[in-house]
C-alpha cells in the first residue's frame, strides 16, 4: 500500500474501512501510537477497539504483531481485514506446516501488515528465531486484562509480554481491553511503563441494554427460559456453567418449537465452526453455551443474553452481556438467578487451588531435577503429574518463581523433530554446494527413519559435529519453507536456570500457598461481589459503569430491573443431596482402600474434591470416576465437605 502514507487517517478510515467518522477514543489513540507511543485503549464491548490497531498497522513501517486469546477472534478478525483489502496472517494450531512457513516468508518479504498469534506462541522456539530475524513496529496486546491479577481472565503467560518487547526490540505497544477496573488499569500501566496521558477510556455505560435479574427456583428454570424467548424476536444467547447443561437445555428448547443448538468445548472443532457460522447468518438462532463461546463473535444484531446458571463473575458478567445489542439497538439481558449453582462456581476455583505438600513436591522435583550448571528442563503436562497441580495454576506458580528470581526462562525447545523427505535424498543433497550439502548429510545421518517419518537425533548430532542446535533448526526450516521436507514439532521442553541458593529458602513453599489462598480468597470474593450485585436495590447498569470507573453514567438508566420496581432477592430452591455419615465414610474407605494400594497419600482438601467431583491430577491418575463416592456431594458447598471430612476423621 505505497500510496496509504500521503492519505489522512480520517481519508484512510473512509476508503479502507468504509466508516465516515472515527467513534470516540479511536482517534486518539491511533495518535498515541503513531507518535510512539505505548498506550492503554478502555472501549466497551463492540466499540470498535479494533480499529485502533487495524488503522495503525497500515500507516506503520514494519510488522504490527497481536496476541489475542482464542483462534476463534483471530480468524474473525482476518476474515474482517482481508475483506477490507489489508494483507494479514496468523500463526496458530489450525495451520499446517506449510501454510506456517507460506506466512513467515510472506511476513520476511514485508508483504503481510499485521500478524496474530495466541501468547504461548511466544514458547515455540521455531517461531522466537522467526521473530528475531524481523522488525516489529507494533506489538497489540487484545484482551489486556489478562495481563493483570486483578482480573478476571489472568493468564500467567501474559505476565511476560513486558519482557517480550525488550527481547525483540519492540519500541511499543498497544493494550486493548472492555473491562478494566480501576485496580487492573493501574496494574497494567505500571507493567507497560505507559503514562496517565495515554490511557484512553470511554464510558463503559451502553443505555441501549435492558438488565433484569429474575429470581426463579431451579425446576421453573427451563420454562420461564422458554417464555422469555417467546416474548424476544431475533437471534441470542443463553449461557450456561457445564457442558451437559448446555445439551439438556438445547434439547429442552429444540422440543418446544425453539432453533436452538449447543455449543461448548467438548465438541469437535468442525462443529464449533459450523455452529458460528450458522449463528452468524442466522437472525432467528438461540445458542446455548458455555463460556467457550461469544469472545470473537462480531454480530450486531444479537437481541438477547439469557444467563440461565449464575456467571463466574462481575467481569465475566459484563462480557458476556456486551455481546447483545451491539448495533445500538435494544437489547435484552436476563438473569434466571437463584443459588443452587453457588457451589459449582466456588467449585471451580477450588480445582485450581495448589495445596502445601503439591507445591512442597514441585520445589523438591525442581531441586532433583536441576543439574550442575543450575539448568532445569520440564514439560506441563507431566510436571501437572508429577506434583497433582492442574496446568494452568502450576503455569502461574511457575511465573511467580520466576517473579522471585528463583527460576529464569532460559529457552524452550522442541523434544521431538520429525521430518517426511519430500524429494529423495540424493535430490535434496544435490541442490546445495558441497559444504552445506556434507552439513545436510550429517543430519540425515543422524536421523532415524521409520518408514516415511524420521526423528532427528539432537544430542547424537551435537556430538558427532558439535554444530549449534539454532544452526540445526534453521537449515530444517530452510528446507521445510523450500518444500523439500514436511517439518513437525512435539513435546515442548522448556528450560530454566535454577537459583538453587533462593530454591533453598525454606519460606517459599509456605509463601506460594500463601499465595494461592489469597488467590483463592479473592476469587470466592468475585462470586460473593456478584450475588450481592444481583440482589442491589440501586439502578443495576449505573453500578456496573462504577465499578469499571465510569463516574459519567446516569444515576438512573430506566431500563433495568430494580429502576422498573423489581428488586431480587436469591435463595437456595433445591436442597443438595443427603447422606448417613456412615455412607460418606464408606465413599471415603473405597477412596482410601484404593490409594493405599498405590502407596500414596491423600490430603483432607484433596478428599474433598472427590467427593465433590472436582478432577485435579491424582485423581485422574488413579481413575476415580468409577467409585460411588466421585461427586457424590457435588450439590454441596465445599467448606461444608471439608467439615464433613474433619468430623469424620475426628472421631
Amino acid at each position: 500500500m505505497p500510496a496509504i502514507q500521503s492519505m489522512t487517517l480520517q481519508q484512510q478510515l473512509s476508503q479502507y474501512f468504509g466508516f465516515n467518522d472515527f467513534r470516540e477514543g479511536q482517534l486518539e489513540t491511533i495518535q498515541h501510537v503513531l507518535a510512539g507511543h505505548s498506550s492503554l485503549a478502555i472501549f466497551p464491548t463492540g466499540s470498535g477497539k479494533s480499529l485502533c490497531y487495524q488503522l495503525s498497522a497500515i500507516n506503520l513501517p514494519k510488522l504490527t504483531l497481536v496476541i489475542s486469546p482464542l483462534i476463534a477472534l483471530i480468524q474473525d478478525q482476518l476474515k474482517f481485514l482481508h475483506a477490507k483489502g489489508i494483507n494479514a496472517a496468523s500463526i496458530d494450531s489450525s495451520l499446517t506446516q506449510q501454510q506456517v512457513q507460506h506466512v513467515m516468508q510472506s511476513v520476511r518479504q514485508g508483504e503481510c501488515n499485521i500478524l496474530m498469534v495466541s501468547v504461548e506462541r511466544f514458547k515455540n522456539e521455531r517461531f522466537r528465531q522467526f521473530l528475531s530475524q524481523i522488525e516489529i513496529s507494533l506489538l497489540v496486546v487484545d484482551e489486556a486484562h489478562c495481563i493483570s491479577e486483578w482480573g478476571h481472565n489472568f493468564r500467567p503467560d501474559y505476565l511476560k509480554i513486558p519482557m517480550l518487547c525488550q527481547a525483540f526490540n519492540i519500541p511499543t505497544t498497544l493494550l486493548l481491553t472492555a473491562t478494566a477496573t480501576q485496580k487492573v488499569k493501574q496494574d497494567i500501566c505500571q507493567r507497560f511503563n505507559i503514562h496517565p496521558q495515554h490511557v484512553v477510556q470511554t464510558g463503559f455505560y451502553r443505555d441501549n441494554l435492558a438488565l433484569a435479574v429474575l429470581p426463579v427456583t431451579q425446576h421453573q428454570k427451563n420454562a420461564v427460559l422458554l417464555a422469555q424467548i417467546n416474548q424476544h424476536t431475533g437471534c441470542g444467547i443463553v449461557y450456561v456453567t457445564l457442558q451437559q447443561t448446555a445439551e439438556q437445555v438445547a434439547e429442552y428448547l429444540q422440543d418446544n418449537g425453539v432453533n436452538a443448538v449447543a455449543y461448548h468445548a467438548g465438541l469437535l472443532s468442525e462443529q464449533r465452526i459450523s455452529i458460528q457460522q450458522q449463528f452468524m447468518h442466522s437472525d432467528q438462532q438461540v445458542i446455548v453455551a458455555t463460556i467457550a463461546f461469544g469472545m470473537g463473535i462480531d454480530k450486531s444484531d444479537i437481541r438477547y443474553v439469557f444467563h440461565y446458571d449464575l456467571p463466574k463473575s462481575i467481569e465475566n458478567y459484563s462480557q458476556e452481556i456486551g455481546r447483545a445489542g451491539r448495533d445500538g439497538q435494544l437489547a435484552h439481558c436476563v438473569t434466571l438467578a437463584n443459588l443452587d449453582g453457588l457451589n459449582t462456581l466456588e467449585n471451580f476455583v477450588y480445582a485450581d487451588t495448589p495445596e502445601h505438600d503439591d507445591i512442597d513436591t514441585l520445589i523438591n522435583l525442581i531441586k532433583n531435577e536441576t543439574d550442575e550448571s543450575g539448568k532445569w528442563e520440564m514439560q506441563d503436562l507431566a510436571l501437572s503429574k508429577a506434583c497433582n497441580i492442574k496446568v494452568l495454576p502450576l503455569k502461574t506458580l511457575l511465573v511467580q518463581l520466576e517473579m522471585s528470581a528463583i527460576i529464569e526462562p532460559s529457552y524452550a525447545y522442541f523434544a521431538e523433530f520429525k521430518y517426511q523427505l519430500c524429494v529423495d535424498k540424493d535430490v535434496l543433497l544435490g541442490q546445495f554446494n558441497p559444504q552445506r550439502a556434507a552439513f545436510l548429510s550429517t543430519i540425515l545421518q543422524h536421523t532415524q527413519f521409520k518408514k516415511v517419518w524420521g526423528q532427528l537425533d539432537f544430542e547424537a548430532l551435537h556430538r558427532a559435529t558439535n554444530e549449534p542446535r539454532t544452526r540445526v533448526i534453521a537449515a530444517l526450516e530452510y528446507l521445510a519453507e523450500k518444500q523439500l521436507i514436511i517439518l513437525e514439532t512435539k513435546k515442548m521442553t522448556q528450560v530454566f536456570r535454577v537459583n538453587m541458593e533462593r530454591l533453598r529458602d525454606p519460606s517459599i513453599v509456605s509463601g506460594m500457598s500463601h499465595y494461592f489462598k489469597d488467590k483463592e480468597d479473592k476469587e470466592i470474593n468475585r462470586i460473593e461481589q456478584l450475588i450481592s450485585f444481583f440482589e442491589l436495590d440501586s439502578c443495576l447498569a449505573a453500578y456496573l459503569a462504577r465499578y469499571f470507573d465510569d463516574l459519567q453514567s446516569p444515576q438512573y438508566c430506566q431500563r433495568c430491573s430494580v429502576c422498573l420496581g423489581h428488586i431480587a432477592k436469591l435463595t437456595q430452591s433445591t436442597q443438595p443431596q443427603q447422606y448417613e455419615l456412615s455412607q460418606v465414610s464408606l465413599f471415603l474407605s473405597e477412596l482410601r482402600e484404593l490409594v493405599s494400594s498405590k502407596q500414596l497419600t491423600l490430603t483432607t482438601a484433596t478428599q474433598a474434591k472427590f467427593l465433590a467431583g472436582i478432577s485435579v491430577p491424582i485423581l485422574g491418575r488413579l481413575k476415580v470416576k468409577n467409585l460411588a463416592g466421585f461427586g457424590a456431594l457435588n450439590q454441596w458447598r465445599f467448606a461444608d465437605i471439608v467439615q464433613i471430612i474433619n468430623a469424620l476423621e475426628s472421631k
